[in-house]
């Protein structure tokens, strides 16, 4: 008897035991989770996806964010802009204080590349330092479109689309040339409008104007030597509603450049006069 009772106390005792370790093992998680940061720097390296590589006049913005909701609009624990001639791949190091990390909170290395009109964005983010990611960071910049490329891009899409819309033609003669045109609307609205001027031997026009609300949108123009020939220039403009230039290009052959601000407002002029003639957005 005195043998059993010994044997149940050592098992109590064992058990007792036992739930110690457990309890000590939550505590050692629970204080690793907000363990106090060591690190004082974030490293790592910025590539540019694709082959379209920035220029050396372009801007790096590298900054280092608490993005937990409990810092919305909170300043960058580090930052660092480098104005131009960053080489890519970049290898960058933001410094901070240790004791600035909230180990509970959410840190990301956000970068911004800004070309002139291109922007290049980080596809996904880059979360660094607490919740178990690294104080080093691989980060991969992607050219977004330039409002210009946007808008050359939506304009051919649209022109793939006119073959859907009601269209309605007209002609005219002038004394140096013979003017026709199509216009296509969707629901009474003028989208495209085609225009072919053909002066005999001194040479052919070929204009798509599109518009958005009634106010010249993209304008693309071709001169040729006569209407089966391939072009031998070809202009291109877009703009705002409120009239600020946006695409501004021009292609004389395998040459390419700028169009100017007079051969622009021309062609913005050309696309005013061409719907007033056309009946604007009347129902037809």
């Amino acid at each position: 008897m005195r043998k059993l009772v010994l044997s149940m106390a050592v098992l109590a005792l064992a058990g007792c035991g036992s739930s110690t370790p457990s309890q000590t093992d939550e505590g050692a998680a629970g204080a690793s989770s907000t363990a106090a940061v060591t690190a004082s720097a974030v490293t790592g390296t910025i590539s540019v996806r694709g082959t379209t590589q920035p220029s050396p006049n372009a801007q790096l913005v590298i900054n280092l964010v608490d993005v937990s909701p409990s810092a919305a609009g909170s300043a960058p624990v580090a930052t660092k802009t480098v104005a131009s001639g960053a080489t890519f791949p970049y290898s960058f190091q933001l410094d901070f204080k240790p004791a600035e990390i909230k180990s509970a909170d959410m840190y990301v290395v956000q970068v911004t590349l800004t070309d002139g009109a291109r922007h290049y964005a980080m596809p996904i983010q880059a979360p660094v330092i607490t919740q178990g990611n690294k104080d080093q960071a691989s980060i991969e910049l992607v050219a977004e479109q330039t409002p210009a490329e946007k808008d050359l891009a939506d304009f051919n899409a649209l022109i793939a689309r006119i073959g859907g819309m009601k269209v309605s033609s007209g002609t005219k003669l002038e004394d140096n040339a013979s003017r026709g045109w199509q216009v296509f609307r969707q629901d009474g609205e003028v989208k495209v409008i085609r225009e072919l001027v053909d002066r005999g031997d001194k040479g052919f026009t070929s204009t798509d104007y599109a518009y958005k609300n009634g106010s010249p949108w993209v304008a693309v123009q071709q001169e040729k030597a006569n209407k089966d020939a391939a072009p031998s220039s070809t202009e291109r403009a877009s703009w705002t509603e409120n009239g600020m230039l946006v695409l501004h290009e021009q292609q004389n052959g395998d040459k390419a450049g700028d169009l100017s601000s007079d051969a622009a407002n021309s062609l913005r002029q050309q696309s005013l006069s061409i719907f007033s003639l056309a009946g604007g957005n009347k129902k037809k």
